[in-house]
């Protein structure tokens, strides 16, 4: 099954200080390329943000710039042909491809659960997601909306749904 997959990063990373966390260090190179890179058998690859010389990549701009993670689906998903979407944040170093796999055996809608469901870790029919985006999605909770789709929750692994919003974090992604 073919698939395509949005990240998003157009976050503000206030909690950072403001800081892009797409250009953040990690590993050889960023976070950006590192979600990309598991997920480099994605027949699309969108990202939702501010543009970056990155080959092979569509971008997208959620409406108005910082309207949320649900606007920037929407804006993600316009882009997206392929029937089946990963849709992932850029602040997950603890993604791999076989979190990925994970997520797409189950053949629909599924989102990776450690002690809360991680809506910004799932896979889904990109139709069904369509039909249940609100007209105006700007600023409104992408919670609410990807609960309609009835995802199955697919457990994580340690450490796979972590994610980098704090000083803290960015000390321990630093440090591991």
């Amino acid at each position: 099954m073919t698939y395509a997959v949005i990240v998003l990063t157009g976050g503000k990373g206030e909690r950072l200080g403001g800081v892009d966390k797409a250009a953040l260090s990690f590993r050889d190179g960023t976070l950006l390329e590192h979600v990309l890179s598991v997920v480099d058998d994605a027949a699309q690859k969108v990202v939702v943000g501010p543009e970056k010389d990155l080959p092979g990549v569509l971008w997208a701009r959620e409406d108005p710039p910082g309207g949320g993670p649900l606007a920037g689906l929407a804006a993600g998903l316009a882009r997206v042909t392929e029937e089946w979407v990963a849709v992932l944040a850029v602040d997950q170093p603890g993604l791999t491809k076989d979190t990925i796999a994970r997520l797409r055996a189950p053949g629909r809608n599924a989102v990776l659960r450690d002690d809360r469901v991680q809506w910004l870790i799932g896979f889904w029919n990109a139709a069904e997601l369509r039909e249940a985006l609100p007209e105006e999605p700007a600023d409104l909770p992408l919670r609410r909306t990807l609960l309609k789709l009835e995802p199955v929750e697919v457990s994580a692994l340690l450490g796979e749904a972590r994610d980098v919003d704090t000083p803290d974090d960015l000390d321990t992604l630093h440090s591991g």
